[in-house]
């Protein structure tokens, strides 16, 4: 009996074993991998922003401007590319939404409305062929209402609020009486400010955009992207309402979705949708390289509503893998699955090097800058050395465009390479084979099934789509064999006595840390937002409210972990 029941523990054990290694093995990195698709008559370009994530018949459908098509998911993990003829792409910020049986596709400056009741097929039917309202708007939100009645908000400006107007839900989607400016209340402003032109980012002047709505527990919380003067780029905003029409008032725990720094940044002009589990998520526009033909890349991440009803959005690590559950969360930190960057300004060699593009910038955790060979000629290959035998759980490839002429070219549009590893650069082992991929992947990213033990990594080309062959970044994570950084025991949080809404940190440096991520907000138990700093002890955070003391918290990282800090009341 006791040697069958050994049996039974080792076989519970085996299989609590697999599903918690299935759970880790379904995990996704920021930027999303998306296939895209492009027309070989056309300028090579996917500057892909202003998206939407609309749950439909258990599929997910990713809609977002300039992609040429749409997307669909059934886990929000792979996703498959879909070319609907009809559609008007060529417009910008499509939305979609969903009444009864039918989903609702519609875009900006367009006077009509599709609807479809099989978008996986990419068959549509023109519903609405003359829309007079949506003609002559953009960046506008159409919210379906619990109770069967439909909104349109637009014309979004932090100055006079938002228009909003009811459609006939049943008669073609008309508009229904007249327009009505719901209002938008910021008691932290006021006035407004017009800041600095970025074209880069923000497209040119200042007002707010990107509109967006959700219920919640009886609440509505209409969402707009709104400039950042101190850091000059979007963050998503909400506003608060016990009715669809307003008025709204600034959420206190605002921006709630806002990246400042890492290897993406952004998290702004984007949405946020409940999973088929009841979880929720933001999807946004995320930077991408400056140097580059394409400008924006999209991020997935985790939301919610905690007690209070406050909407908020871990963004924290956001770069990082995240685990995609497969149940119902409470506790959003179980989504980390505590795996670290191990290629951070490591050593690392390649077949032949532009004298522009140094092979360090393929390590430096930076978007902005990339390594590339001379050709992209099959065998052209990158190394990285991790400095030690490390365990290697995921691997993260950001291709770059250098050279890159499409126009066209007859070349089969993907990326195909060999990713092996070793731990004494004599003997190799496949790590990923892609030698046959066919999709075209611009950041393909890969959770290591069977965790290995390595200190070389290498990726060799097979085939590109055309130009060199080029790495913006060459990111590897996992764990290595030494200790996490020390706890931050001491760090300075003071208010800028000429800008209250200024808080200047400082703290040592520490030896054996990469990195410190601080994560702030009103009250010790909803440190919502967050800033990434690699190397300097100085920074200055940017808090709405000047009239509430805020809570810091600094927790370290390195290539073994994060050791979290103790949060501490601004002075």
């Amino acid at each position: 009996m006791k040697k069958g029941f050994a049996y039974i523990i080792l076989a519970i054990t085996f299989v609590i074993g697999i599903q918690v290694n299935t759970v880790k093995s379904q995990t996704y990195c920021n930027p999303l991998n998306l296939p895209y698709q492009f027309n070989a008559d056309s300028p090579f370009k996917y500057d892909i922003s202003d998206p939407t994530i609309v749950l439909y018949k258990d599929n997910y459908f990713l809609f977002a401007s300039n992609a040429g098509g749409y997307w669909y998911s059934g886990d929000l993990l792979s996703w498959k590319f879909v070319s609907a003829a009809n559609l008007p792409f060529e417009n910008s910020a499509p939305t979609a939404f969903v009444i009864g049986d039918w989903m609702y596709f519609c875009t900006s400056l367009s006077n009509k409305i599709f609807r479809s009741k099989d978008p996986v097929s990419g068959n549509w039917e023109i519903y609405n062929s003359n829309s007079l309202l949506l003609a002559v708007i953009s960046d506008f939100a159409i919210f379906a209402d619990t109770d069967g009645r439909v909104y349109c908000y637009y014309g979004c400006s932090n100055n006079d609020g938002v228009m909003a107007r009811e459609l006939d839900a049943n008669n073609l989607l008309n508009p229904i009486g007249v327009p009505v400016v719901c209002r938008m209340i910021n008691t932290l402003k006021k006035g407004t400010k017009k800041p600095k032109e970025n074209s880069a980012k923000s497209g040119g002047t200042y007002h707010a955009k990107s509109s967006w709505m959700n219920k919640y527990n009886g609440k509505y919380y209409y969402q707009c992207a709104e400039l950042n003067s101190e850091l000059n780029n979007y963050s998503d905003v909400a506003y608060v309402s016990d009715s669809p029409m307003g008025p709204f008032t600034f959420a206190s725990n605002n921006p709630f979705s806002y990246r400042p720094d890492g290897f993406v940044s952004g998290a702004a002009n984007g949405s946020t949708f409940e999973d088929k589990f009841g979880n929720w998520w933001h999807i946004a526009t995320v930077t991408a390289p400056k140097n580059q033909k394409s400008q924006t890349r999209l991020g997935l991440f985790p939301a919610g509503f905690d007690k209070e009803g406050n909407l908020f959005c871990k963004t924290d690590f956001a770069d990082y893998p995240i685990i995609m559950p497969n149940q119902k969360l409470t506790n959003l930190s179980k989504l980390d699955p505590e795996w670290a960057l191990l290629s951070d300004n490591i050593t690392a060699q390649a077949s032949s090097i532009l004298a522009s593009c140094p092979v360090t910038s393929a390590v430096d955790d930076n978007i902005d800058t990339f390594w590339s060979a001379r050709t992209g000629k099959k065998g052209e290959w990158l190394m990285v050395d991790l400095g030690s035998v490390c365990t290697i759980n995921a691997l993260q490839l950001n291709f770059a465009e250098n050279k890159t002429q499409i126009i066209g070219s007859d070349s089969l549009f993907a990326y195909q390479y060999l990713v092996e590893y070793s731990t004494d650069r004599k003997n190799w082992k496949k790590l990923s084979d892609k030698t046959t991929n066919t999709q075209y992947e611009t950041n393909p990213y890969e959770a290591i099934r069977i965790p290995v033990q390595a200190q070389y990594i290498k990726i060799t080309n097979y085939h590109l789509p055309a130009g060199a062959f080029a790495i913006s970044d060459f990111r590897i994570f996992g764990l290595g064999t030494g200790r996490k950084p020390k706890k931050v025991t001491e760090f300075r949080a003071i208010r800028d006595f000429r800008n209250p809404q200024i808080v200047k940190m400082s703290w040592k440096k520490q030896s054996k840390t990469t990195g410190y991520n601080i994560r702030y907000g009103t009250d010790k138990d909803k440190l919502y937002h967050s800033y990434q700093v690699h190397k300097n002890t100085r920074l200055n955070i940017h808090c709405p409210d000047k009239n509430k003391a805020y809570w810091f918290q600094m927790d370290a990282f390195n290539e073994n972990g994060v050791t979290p800090g103790k949060p501490i009341l601004s002075k």
